[in-house]
């Protein structure tokens, strides 16, 4: 089972990356950052702990206020997998089309449809405007039909 656990965290994918980002990149790694870790050569050495406490700091630089659940009204701070999911929502609002399901799904790693899914969360708002747009067709027509 390990091995298995070890081998999803591995799978490799290709990201875009926007040139002002390759670049400062690309000045990281001629200054020396890759670091040798196991004979790999790595652009970060730093394992999640450490980014989680970078994310952290600079949230708390950015001063973004603590993420409240909505479900259960516990505060937390801002952490990697927040700012991943808070990506994914976005993405899905700009592009809730299969393809675009399915580019979210490619670029965040995910293996299964299911759960790119659960990222398609419907606001309040938006559920109360598709609920007046089914009335408002139904009310339109000439004739309403009834099973």
């Amino acid at each position: 089972m390990k091995l298995a656990k070890d081998q999803e965290h591995h799978r490799q994918r290709v990201l875009p990356v926007d040139s002002e980002t390759l670049g400062m990149l690309r000045e990281y790694i001629d200054r020396g950052g890759p670091v040798l870790r196991n004979g790999k050569r790595l652009i970060f050495g730093i394992n999640r702990h450490r980014a989680w406490q970078i994310v952290k700091t600079c949230a708390a630089r950015a001063e973004l206020p603590k993420l409240v659940n909505p479900e259960t009204g516990r505060t937390h701070n801002v952490s990697p997998h927040c700012l991943r999911s808070a990506f994914a929502i976005h993405a899905v609002k700009v592009n809730d089309t299969g393809d675009g399901l399915r580019m979210l799904q490619e670029h965040l790693g995910h293996q299964s449809f299911n759960t790119i899914a659960k990222y398609r969360k419907v606001a309040g708002e938006e559920h109360r405007e598709w609920y007046q747009r089914l009335w408002n067709q139904e009310t339109d027509g000439d004739v309403i039909s009834q099973a």
